[in-house]
């Protein structure tokens, strides 16, 4: 199908990214004196839900989410190609349905329902065993740490099992997207948290097989490589992103780990602005999506750091670059 199918999606995009937040605004929040009035001034700018006349954090960030997919659903000429993006949330299903079955411990609000798998039907799939009702290759990953947490009750080996399925998974669905962006978002952030595996790797002093059956091979990371310099330390891994086109997250690295995490959504952030120039492909709506979602982990972090009173400064160095 001609590439023209994405002349409308783009032009409804290009019409909503003026209300996209910007650092101006970021810093405006950054200015209220308390969460409560950072809320207030996230609903006068639209945010949450008009009518529901309440001013709880949680409720208007889940509602921005809802909008942010309401969107896409309406705009998309496929929604498959977005399924790259919705693949951590089926995955978290999973990995939270399994522990509440193997530890009899029911935790609320724990699952997602904006994903193919909501909370509950997930439950009720893990529970009845019934694995070859999911998608994909989710079967034999829901055996396997099914199978594992039940009979050695290592939560985190259970999590290494699915964390890694989910990298996977993402790959896989960024090359049967059809969409080059698509695919390059998926390599990126499969980078992107094998990188962070080997920092936290490195830091709680994990060893080499623990690392290579965590991480993901995927474009410019070679896990090998990433594991050796992980378990010669901190510096090591610097060293050898700086041989990578992820080099500016060295400089991070060696900031503090809340400059690395900051540098981890801004690389996502940064790989999407070339978009703002495309008009007949997917990628203004990835883009679109990628900087919704950075808008709401930022607000989140900042909503967070009022409430517990911290610093701005202390705030200021964990919120994310705006995509506008």
């Amino acid at each position: 199908m001609s590439k023209t199918k994405y002349t409308y999606a783009v032009a409804r995009i290009r019409a909503l990214e003026v209300s996209l937040l910007t650092n101006a605004v970021i810093e405006q929040l950054l200015a209220c004196k308390s969460a409560e009035q950072a809320l207030q001034l996230l609903v006068e700018k639209g945010w949450g839900d008009l009518t529901a006349g309440t001013l709880d954090a949680d409720e208007v960030l889940n509602k921005e989410e809802e909008k942010m997919w309401q969107t896409i659903r309406e705009v998309a000429p496929d929604m498959h190609v977005f399924d790259v993006l919705s693949l951590p949330k089926l995955y978290h299903n999973l990995k939270a349905a399994i522990k509440e079955v193997c530890t009899e411990v029911e935790n609320k609000n724990i699952f997602y329902d904006d994903c193919e798998i909501p909370g509950e039907e997930m439950f009720a799939l893990v529970q009845n065993k019934e694995f070859d009702k999911l998608p994909g290759n989710m079967p034999a990953t829901a055996r396997e740490a099914f199978d594992t947490l039940l009979h050695t009750r290592d939560g985190q080996l259970c999590d290494l099992i699915i964390d890694h399925a989910t990298l996977e998974a993402m790959l896989e669905a960024g090359k049967k997207s059809g969409e080059k962006i698509i695919e390059e978002y998926a390599q990126t952030a499969v980078a992107i948290a094998d990188i962070k595996i080997a920092v936290r790797s490195q830091k709680t002093g994990k060893n080499a097989e623990f690392m290579k059956k965590a991480m993901v091979n995927c474009s410019e990371i070679n896990v090998d490589q990433l594991t050796q310099a992980a378990l010669a330390g901190a510096e090591e891994i610097a060293q050898y992103l700086e041989g990578t086109s992820y080099r500016e997250g060295a400089d991070a690295l060696r900031i503090s780990p809340s400059a690395f995490e900051r540098w981890c959504d801004n690389k996502m952030t940064d790989s999407m602005r070339s978009q703002k120039y495309e008009s007949f492909s997917v990628g203004p709506l990835l883009a679109y999506l990628l900087a919704r979602q950075n808008e709401i982990k930022t607000v989140r972090i900042i909503l967070t750091g009022k409430q517990n009173e911290f610093p701005d400064e202390a705030i200021r160095e964990r919120i994310r670059e705006m995509y506008v």
